[in-house]
């Protein structure tokens, strides 16, 4: 197999359980916070701080707006965290990529590889807010403030999404597959991208 599987994902819809379960299955590396460690111990620069700033944008008035020098020995240059986060993490990116198949959560990696496997997991809103109440346990949770947390997510994860690649996100024609996880199941998902990647090496 040689293909970087790139997954983006509607919050709660259990994107990153695909993910990881998924490169189990095939047996490669699996990243994405640990993508914020290696680009803390790259940079120096705090992984909390990193981690503050994972998957935003930079905006007036916006808690990202906090800034870091870039060159230590000119502190008077300086750009946003985040744009110095995304910065990072797409030379991290790039550099796993060429050291084989791996999967990849979210982060432009879909872009950021041009040949990746590019898939979108989805669910209806309903069956987020069930899946991430059970995860938290809290089924007494209000959920007028469960749904607007989950729209709160995906509206950060567009804006970014579109900011770094002025692509539109979660758009069909920008994947390579879309998969339904509430209708499907978090294991038929991930048994469907594992046979579209080894069909495909199978054509090569």
């Amino acid at each position: 197999m040689s293909k970087i599987i790139s997954i983006s994902r509607e919050f709660g819809s259990g994107g990153r359980e695909i993910g990881f379960r998924l490169a189990q299955k095939l047996g490669i590396p699996f990243y994405d916070k640990e993508l914020i460690t290696m680009a803390s111990e790259v940079s120096n620069i705090s992984a909390d701080l990193f981690h503050a700033n994972d998957e935003v944008i930079t905006q007036k008035g916006h808690p990202a707006n906090t800034y870091t020098p870039i060159n230590p020995f000119s502190p008077t240059y300086e750009i946003p965290v985040p744009d110095q986060l995304f910065v990072i993490q797409t030379k991290i990116i790039k550099q796993l990529a060429q050291n084989g198949p791996c999967v990849i959560i979210g982060r432009c990696s879909d872009m950021i590889i041009e040949d990746a496997c590019k898939v979108f997991i989805c669910a209806s809103m309903k069956k987020r807010m069930e899946r991430l109440m059970a995860l938290e346990n809290a089924p007494s949770i209000d959920t007028k403030q469960m749904e607007n947390h989950i729209r709160a997510i995906d509206k950060k994860r567009k804006e970014y999404y579109q900011y770094y690649t002025g692509n539109e996100w979660g758009k069909p024609k920008n994947y390579d597959i879309c998969l339904n996880s509430g209708n499907l199941g978090i294991e038929a998902c991930v048994e469907i991208i594992a046979n579209l990647i080894t069909k495909g090496d199978s054509q090569v």
